[in-house]
Order: structure tokens, then sequence, then C-alpha cells
């Protein structure tokens, strides 16, 4: 079975309509989980603790989608741009 790794992290952002993060030095990685479920109470319960500051989001991203080889890659898009 293969592995659906989930990285979790977050920080301020710039604007809270975008995402551009403000100093990406002080980016905060929650951790790597090894299902969804999991990738997901952890984001929750950071953005809950977040909650009061409009700037600050959390976000889950897909690893297992970047390790499968199987599928074409696509062309990332830089944050900002």
């Amino acid at each position: 079975m293969a592995q659906r790794l989930h990285l979790v992290f977050g920080g301020e952002l710039v604007n809270p309509s975008k995402n551009v993060f403000k100093d990406t030095s002080k980016i905060h990685i929650v951790g790597m989980f090894p299902d969804y479920a999991t990738a997901f109470s952890a984001w929750k319960a950071e953005a809950q603790r977040t909650v009061d500051d409009a700037h600050m989001r959390y976000f889950i991203a897909h690893i297992h989608r970047l390790r499968d080889e199987k599928e074409a890659g696509s062309p990332t898009e830089e944050l900002g741009a």
C-alpha cells in the first residue's frame, strides 16, 4: 500500500487574501503525517490556536502526490506570482 504523506505548515501572511508568507524563514512546520485524517487534526489544532490572528494561515500539503512517479509532472506555481 502506498504511503499518503501530508505536511502541515503555516505562518504569517502579508495579506490575508493572498497566500504569500511575510517571512519564509519563520514558517512553522507542524509536521509530516501518515494520513489525511491525522494531518487534518493537526491543521485544525493550529488553525484554532491562531484563530484571532487573521494573518496566520496553516496549510496541508499532499506530499504523496509529489512522490507519485507514475503521474506526469505539472508546472510549479510560485507563491505571489
